[in-house]
């Protein structure tokens, strides 16, 4: 046990594969002490099977949880052993019925004081420890049919890796960085249009000093992402959200929504009333990113951008 006290809950599966090998060693000798002819890895099937129903292997692997594959080579290996008969379906020619045999009928009649004297000692061993193991599973299996182990760690990577994000206020500096990340991204999937050089080749003049605002994402100190607040010169709309470029090698670690909340945070400190944007719909990550800062679609504004088909503002007040 001293390993799992080294490695802590990141060795939870190994642990639960100990255990699962401990008792399915115990479960084995219980059959045998049983004189019960079956395999450990057998007893789900044969306890569907034991209520003396024909079912498909389908069936029996949706009431039990296992894989199709998994169920079907358990019949062949029950079969051999005389336990199980298949037989087609007289309904439907294309389907297999597996039922028991009388052997496995009779074995069935015998497994009966097993289980009772089985579920004594479980209950037993409950009594004696602090916590109860058997809801806790159930507690586990709903939480992770929520939200997967995997999922799971993939959010809280991306959490330890945003940390390591910093973002700072633009600075000549980082004029390069600005536009090449920028051009990485539109070439990617669009092309470099006329208002694109505009922007990135002038970033001073064309956003800062008419009243904009760009941000940098360091990610070790390197930059790997950008994000524009334009100030609009429009009616209906204060400024535009714009630019925003990440690295694909920093993809991953929060840093379109670290850029676009600095953005909001900063359109709320200058007293914006709203932030209007354009993209493409195609950008599927983009826009779930942009809705979850809080835009919403409208539409009928004309656009500078032959990529743009898709138009969203977010409300400031």
């Amino acid at each position: 046990m001293e390993f799992f006290n080294k490695t802590g809950k990141a060795a939870l599966g190994s642990r639960l594969r100990m255990l699962t090998e401990t008792i399915t060693e115990d479960a084995a000798q219980i059959f045998k002490l049983y004189d019960t002819p079956l395999q450990p890895k057998w007893f789900p099937v044969f306890y569907v099977l034991s209520a003396g129903e024909e079912k498909t292997i389908t069936a029996i692997a949706q009431e039990i949880g296992h894989s199709h594959p998994s169920v079907s080579k358990i019949i062949t290996e029950m079969r051999k052993k005389g336990l199980v008969a298949e037989k087609k379906d007289k309904t439907d020619g294309r389907r297999n019925m597996v039922s028991l045999t009388q052997k496995g009928t009779d074995i069935n009649i015998k497994l009966k004081d097993q289980l009772i004297d089985v579920g004594s000692a479980v209950e037993a061993i409950s009594a004696q420890a602090s916590h109860d193991l058997w809801k806790a599973i159930q507690e586990w299996e709903y939480l992770l049919q929520q939200q997967s182990l995997l999922d799971r760690v993939r959010e809280q990577r991306k959490k330890r890796e945003a940390g390591h994000v910093q973002i700072v206020d633009y600075s000549p500096t980082y004029k390069t960085a600005f536009k090449a990340l920028n051009e990485e991204w539109i070439s990617t999937w669009f092309k470099m249009e006329e208002t694109d050089y505009k922007s990135l080749d002038n970033p001073e003049g064309y956003i800062l000093k008419k009243g904009g605002h760009i941000f940098v994402a360091l990610y070790n100190d390197e930059p790997v992402g950008v994000c524009a607040l334009i100030k609009m010169d429009d009616p209906d709309y204060d400024y535009e959200l714009a630019k925003m470029a990440v690295s694909p090698k920093a993809q991953g670690k929060s840093i379109g929504w670290l850029l676009g909340q600095a953005i909001v945070q900063k359109a709320t400190a200058l007293g914006a009333r709203n932030i209007y944007l354009e993209s493409n719909t195609i950008l599927k990550p983009a826009i779930k990113l942009y809705e979850k800062l809080g835009f919403k679609k409208v539409a009928g504004r004309p656009t500078p951008y032959e990529r743009a088909n898709i138009q969203m503002e977010l409300l400031l007040k």
